[in-house]
């Protein structure tokens, strides 16, 4: 029988979707909770387990409500120590009684696999936390072992700031002071304690339309690297072989990387048009495809990584803007954003990494009578020793914290939490309101009503 043009236009289209089809066994996720429309913990954990190929998740807190609910799950759950808790937990006392609080009441019903000491800490600083790094890794594993816990393990993820350069990879480096003060030190802990290095790659904040393709494992010409004579074709690849060239640099290119952090959102603000159903699908399918193949990269050819995508639920408390409301693989209803095989009943149904058949219409913000401005809060349950932190870091960054002194206009009421909220919009609004300036390590919130209080008036 004939075929024409048309249809085999179409088969062809259909056999390149196939080839692009995400055959994977298992992925991981980053399970955040700034939404005030999310699922209760118990409902995700059954959700994931019975319907989803997704094996892992790493949580930005010691909730719990969250951890208690994936017992018997067999589902993998990574915790994460607050940044400001750090110094801390050099103590070895401080550290056996955070084990015996957070740990030890929900393991092993609960598969507590990583023990996550900050997020980002070496990009958020102060340098108080950096130094005590690596020692409450170190005292936390010895915690662990003292409890007879040997199977949960000890890392801390990084902004991939920690790079001084990634382009081309061979010339890759980490960033001086931080290469021997910290990270050399902490590749030494990895190695002995069999762990994982965890890095954040987001490509997403890198992209420019004139390498499209480059951005979303799409055919491309490639960035050829002449040192090492090998060809990228794509971004997630030349930052993970930037991070293995550093490594090696210190005398550590045996040490696991891990996937801490990637995603792509599936909507944005006008401007980030980039920021859509069908880029957020090609990439993350495109990682999901990368990291269980066994490919590997150019440099590390036939590694898996343990991965983890950011995030799991699009999160309408995040932003201001809705590139970060949008990140989500999943609406809070359960239903999928777009199609890329991580519900196990679309596998088949479904080859393709596609936008499902509900667009995504990004989250508008709440109508409020301050529309149009945005101040940084810390999260309701952001700790004292946490916020503390956060003071000291702003104090010694050039933002002004007279008026929280006494006879200053914020000294009132005189409590670490109103003076931690009004330096943080501070710095929030000094260095440009961007999202990232009020992350403060997960301790801070964008608020879109005014927090001012009597004679006490955050900066808009």
């Amino acid at each position: 029988m004939a075929i024409s043009k048309t249809s085999s236009l179409h088969l062809h289209h259909l056999l390149f979707l196939l080839l692009l089809a995400p055959a994977v066994n298992s992925i991981g996720v980053n399970y955040g909770t700034l939404g005030d429309n999310l699922p209760p913990p118990a409902t995700v954990a059954h959700f994931l387990k019975s319907n989803t190929i997704i094996d892992r998740i790493r949580i930005f807190d010691v909730n719990p409500d969250m951890i208690k609910a994936f017992a018997g799950t067999d589902i993998l759950v990574s915790v994460t120590v607050p940044n400001g808790d750090i110094p801390s937990l050099t103590d070895p006392w401080n550290a056996r009684r955070w084990i015996d609080t957070n740990i030890k009441p929900f393991y092993p019903a609960t598969k507590i696999h990583y023990i996550c000491v900050g997020t980002e800490v070496l990009h958020w600083g102060p340098q108080n936390i950096i130094d005590n790094l690596v020692p409450a890794m170190r005292v936390l594993h010895a915690a662990l072992v003292k409890a007879g816990i040997t199977e949960i393990k000890i890392s801390s993820p990084h902004a991939l700031s920690i790079l001084f350069s990634s382009i081309p990879p061979s010339n890759a480096s980490f960033r001086h002071g931080w290469d021997d003060g910290t990270l050399a030190p902490m590749l030494r802990f990895h190695r002995q304690t069999k762990s994982g290095f965890m890095v954040n790659p987001y490509t997403y904040y890198g992209y420019s339309p004139a390498n499209a393709n480059f951005y979303l494992f799409k055919p491309n010409k490639g960035l050829f690297d002449k040192a090492t004579g090998k060809r990228y074709t794509n971004q997630f690849d030349l930052l993970m072989d930037a991070v293995y060239v550093s490594m090696k640099k210190l005398g550590y290119p045996d040490v696991e990387i891990i996937v801490a952090e990637t995603g792509w959102p599936s909507g944005g603000d006008p401007q980030n048009t980039h920021a859509n159903p069908w880029n957020a699908a090609a990439y993350n399918g495109g990682v999901m495809k990368k990291v269980d193949s066994g490919v590997g990269t150019p440099l590390m050819p036939g590694r898996k990584f343990e991965t983890y995508i950011f995030s799991l639920f699009n999160e309408n408390l995040k932003g201001p803007s809705l590139d970060e409301k949008n990140f989500g693989l999943f609406r809070p209803d359960l239903t999928q954003v777009y199609d890329i095989g991580i519900v196990r009943e679309s596998q088949s149904a479904t080859p393709s990494p596609k936008p499902s058949t509900q667009t995504p219409t990004p989250t508008p913000r709440t109508p409020t009578s301050s529309q149009g401005k945005s101040w940084c809060v810390p999260k309701p349950g952001a700790t004292d020793v946490a916020l503390q932190a956060n003071i000291d870091y702003i104090c010694s960054h050039g933002i002004d914290c007279s008026p929280t002194q006494p006879g200053g206009a914020c000294f009132e009421p005189n409590t670490i939490r109103a003076h931690a909220s009004f330096l943080m919009n501070s710095y929030y609004q000094a260095n440009g309101r961007h999202n990232f300036d009020c992350d403060f390590a997960h301790t801070g919130i964008i608020a879109s009503t005014d927090p001012s209080n009597g004679p006490c008036k955050y900066i808009s």
